[in-house]
């Protein structure tokens, strides 16, 4: 089965009329619209079959005599968010337990999370495999979560000198002829490589051309092989400032690359430990929400209480506030998606409306997805209520209520 029918079948669930499970129409109301391309003070929603329908000021769109009707109190009505880098999640890793992949959907809609990449760290190549294999399956009767949109295979060709807290036993050069099977239809949407090892450049070609969209991360790479690497078709950077070269003035290398070119999109964990405030204020400043898309990284720890848990065959210790080795080396982190909103929110000054995009229509954008990230007729019913101030009341996937805090 290839990985769109899995899609499909996961899309072709019965509904039913009331608000902790799907209506056949939902008419949303009472709400300031965030399409994301205008901001609509007194809006309405109307979907219908998991579809928009309608959008705009109240009054321009018909309610239909059977809809279920959700006032939305005069809270923000955005496009569900799209977290493009996921390890895992309530103590569940998906490089060593990919079948969790539909556990952990079920839970992010809390987060405001109505898609995701789940995402493979640096392993033996028969785990990215048993990965693709997971998502191209039907999920378990009933299963009713965020959507996996495809795979984040986060390695095992980055530079060793980068390797953050990945497994050193499993980096190996990038070998195109053995990993042929890295492609959309199997249900690989994001490679993350390391551009300036031998063969990273025409790994990269690969993929691109199998539709695969890659990011240059884990990285030494110079800001001329970085140049090299998006002039091919690179148009992604995993985790900026992470696990590459630190913003020199002489030697700007991969981070001043992805912050000096308009084509690319950086990935940012806004949790305040990996990028310090005042460096995400200055990465916001310079990107802005078409050019920077924020991600959680987080590991199986999400959502659960601090102790011990598992990246692949690494040990991580969690203290509530971060996720290390033993060694104390950043090993993803426990941040939800709706708080690296609010996080920027306070580290910029930006407002929510400004930087939704970045984790709305920006990663819809990356991924080629024209029927996410948007509010407009025609474009899939995943959407997010939130306050003001980023706290989530009421997440819809696919024209299905899956949260409700109302």
């Amino acid at each position: 089965m290839s990985f769109f029918v899995g899609l499909a079948r996961l899309r072709a669930k019965p509904t039913k009329n009331d608000l902790s499970g799907a209506a056949m129409s939902l008419f949303i109301q009472n709400i300031e619209l965030h399409t994301p391309e205008q901001v609509i003070p007194d809006g309405v929603v109307l979907v219908e079959n998991g579809i928009i329908a309608g959008v705009g000021p109240r009054g321009s769109v018909l309610r239909l005599s059977a809809a279920q009707v959700i006032d939305g109190r005069g809270l923000v009505l955005a496009p569900g968010m799209i977290d493009l880098q996921l390890n895992g999640a309530f103590g569940h890793d998906f490089t060593s337990d990919p079948a969790s992949i539909w556990t952990v959907a079920a839970g992010l809609p809390r987060y405001g999370v109505t898609a995701f990449l789940p995402t493979v760290i640096t392993s033996p190549l028969e785990a990215p495999r048993a990965a693709m294999e997971a998502l191209c399956q039907k999920p378990p009767a009933e299963t009713l979560g965020a959507l996996p949109l495809g795979l984040h295979l986060e390695g095992p060709f980055i530079n060793p000198a980068k390797k953050g807290a990945h497994n050193p036993a499993y980096i190996r050069l990038p070998e195109p002829d053995s990993v042929r099977d890295w492609t959309l239809q199997n249900g690989v949407r994001l490679v993350t490589l390391a551009p300036e090892l031998p063969g990273g450049l025409e790994l990269a070609a690969q993929l691109l051309a199998c539709g695969v969209v890659v990011s240059a991360g884990h990285s030494m790479a110079t800001l001329e092989q970085a140049r090299a690497a998006f002039d091919l078709g690179v148009r992604y950077g995993t985790h900026l400032f992470n696990a590459m070269p630190p913003l020199d003035h002489r030697a700007p290398g991969l981070a001043g690359a992805l912050l000096e070119d308009s084509r690319m999109v950086a990935g940012l964990i806004a949790d305040g430990i990996h990028v310090h405030p005042a460096m995400a204020a200055l990465a916001w400043q310079a990107k802005g929400s078409r050019g920077l898309n924020l991600v959680t990284d987080a590991i199986s720890a999400l959502g659960m209480p601090p102790g011990k848990y598992h990246s692949g065959k690494q040990t991580i210790f969690v203290d509530g506030v971060s996720a290390r080795l033993a060694d104390g080396t950043l090993a993803g982190s426990i941040l939800t998606l709706d708080q690296a909103v609010r996080n920027l929110m306070a580290f910029s000054g930006a407002s929510l409306a400004e930087i939704l995009p970045a984790v709305t229509s920006t990663p819809a954008w990356l991924l080629g997805l024209e029927r996410k990230g948007r509010l407009a007729p025609g474009c899939d019913a995943d959407l997010v209520l939130l306050s003001p101030a980023g706290q989530v009341y009421l997440t819809v996937v696919g024209g299905e209520v899956l949260y409700s805090q109302l």
